[in-house]
C-alpha cells in the first residue's frame, strides 16, 4: 500500500494526533487490559498500526457503548472509530468496508415458549437492547410487533424487569448464558453485524486511505491475528472488497 499523502494525514489527524474511539461495550472488538487498564484487542491494534503508518501519535478514547461513540463523533472530538455500518450513522461517518462480521442473537428465559428467532417479533414480547447499539438501530427498523426496551445494559434490564428477550452480540450473550442457568440463547441470528472503521464525513482523502488500509489489514492476516491474540477466535474476518 502506498505511503499516505500529506492530505490523508491532515484529514485523519487534523490536530497532529490520531484521536481514536474504542468501544469497550463490545467485548469481541475491545477489552480492558487487566494489568494496565488500557484498551486492547483488534480495534486497539488497528489504531496503533494506523498511527504508525500516518506517523502520528495515537490517543485512545474509551467508551462503554456504541451510541456514546457516535455522539462523540458528532461533537467533533474523534478522528477514527470502530462501529457497525448502519444507515443512521452513515450520514455522519464515512465507513470502510467491514473488517469483522459478528452476529446478533436473542437470549430468553429458560422456560420461555420462544424457540426460534422468527418467533420473537410478536405482540407482548419485550426485547431488551443496549441503547444506540447496532442491533438497537437494526431492530428499530425491522421489528413490527414486539416492543424494544432500551437501557445502558440490556442484559441487566432483561433480568431486572423480567423481559421476554434480550438482544446482543453473540459472543458476550453466549458467555453470559453459560453463567446463568435461568436463561438460554435461541439458535440462529437475527442480524449480521458488519463492523467497520470510519472517519467523520467530509474527509474524503483520509476516508479513501482508510478504506485501503482496512483491505490490507484483512488480506495480510493482521485482523485475524489480532482477534486470536485477544482470544476472539469465533469472530469472522470480513471478506475482501473489490
Amino acid at each position: 500500500m502506498p505511503a499516505p499523502t500529506s492530505a490523508a494525514v491532515s484529514d485523519l489527524a487534523p490536530t497532529g494526533k490520531l484521536r481514536v474511539a474504542i468501544n469497550l461495550g463490545n467485548s469481541v472488538l475491545a477489552q480492558k487490559d487487566p494489568a494496565t487498564g488500557e484498551p486492547r484487542g483488534v480495534t486497539a491494534e488497528l489504531a496503533a498500526e494506523l498511527g504508525k503508518r500516518l506517523g502520528v501519535p495515537v490517543a485512545l478514547h474509551p467508551f462503554d457503548a456504541a451510541g456514546k461513540v457516535f455522539e462523540a463523533v458528532k461533537a467533533g472530538g474523534i478522528d477514527i472509530l470502530f462501529l457497525a455500518v448502519e444507515p443512521v450513522r452513515a450520514a455522519e461517518i464515512a465507513f470502510t468496508a467491514p473488517y469483522v462480521i459478528i452476529e446478533g442473537v436473542y437470549m430468553v428465559p429458560k422456560d420461555s415458549k420462544l424457540t426460534k428467532v422468527e418467533e420473537v417479533d410478536r405482540e407482548g414480547v419485550r426485547i431488551a437492547v443496549n441503547r444506540g447499539s447496532a442491533y438497537d438501530l437494526f431492530l428499530t427498523r425491522t421489528i413490527k410487533h414486539a416492543t424494544l426496551v432500551r437501557g445502558e445494559d440490556g442484559v441487566a434490564l432483561f433480568k431486572a424487569d423480567k423481559l421476554e428477550a434480550a438482544a446482543g452480540v453473540k459472543q458476550p450473550i453466549v458467555a453470559y448464558a453459560k453463567t446463568d442457568p435461568a436463561v438460554r440463547v435461541l439458535d440462529g441470528r437475527f442480524m449480521e453485524i458488519k463492523q467497520a472503521m470510519g472517519t467523520p464525513q467530509g474527509r474524503s482523502t483520509g476516508a479513501e486511505y482508510l478504506r485501503g488500509f482496512v483491505e490490507e489489514m484483512k488480506a495480510a492476516g493482521f485482523v485475524a491475528d489480532a482477534l486470536r491474540r485477544s482470544d476472539q477466535p469465533d469472530a469472522t474476518v470480513a471478506p475482501a472488497e473489490p
